[in-house]
C-alpha cells in the first residue's frame, strides 16, 4: 500500500481529488469487511477468533488485512498479552468508535429501506 505525500490540508481532505490522503482513507474503510468488524467490535474487545466466528463469510486473510488496515489508520488499537500462546485482543478506539457511529446509520438505513430495495430490485430483474 502507498502512502500520499502531505499537500495541504484542503488537498488532502478533498475526497473528489484522486491523490487526496481523505480519498484513500475512505477507500481503506469502506470496504464489506471493515465496516463488518467496526460494527461487530462495538464497544467490545474481542480477540481474533471471537471476531472471526461472528462475522459469517469472512476469511482468515480477509480478516487479517481488515485488522491490519484498520489498525493502520488508528481506528483500532492491538493489544499483545505476553502468554503462550499470545492473546491477541482488538478494541475500536475513539475515532473507529466514531466511525461506527456513521457505520451504526447506514445499518439504520439499510433495515429502513430494506424492503424498498428489495421491492426496487424484483421490478429491475423482472
Amino acid at each position: 500500500m502507498v502512502t500520499k505525500q502531505m499537500k495541504g490540508p484542503s488537498e488532502d481532505a478533498d475526497l473528489r481529488r484522486a491523490d487526496s490522503l481523505a480519498r484513500e482513507i475512505f477507500s481503506d474503510v469502506a470496504n464489506k469487511w471493515a465496516l463488518l468488524i467496526i460494527e461487530t467490535l462495538g464497544e467490545r474487545t474481542l480477540r481474533f477468533t471471537e471476531l472471526r466466528n461472528e462475522i459469517e463469510g469472512i476469511s482468515h486473510k480477509m480478516l487479517t488485512q481488515n485488522l491490519r488496515m484498520l489498525e493502520r489508520n488508528g481506528l483500532v488499537e492491538r493489544n499483545v498479552h505476553p502468554t503462550i500462546p499470545p492473546r491477541v485482543e482488538y478494541t475500536l478506539n475513539e475515532p473507529g468508535r466514531g466511525l461506527r457511529a456513521t457505520v451504526d446509520g447506514m445499518c439504520d438505513w439499510t433495515h429502513r429501506y430494506l424492503g424498498h430495495i428489495e421491492a426496487a430490485r424484483h421490478r429491475f430483474d423482472t
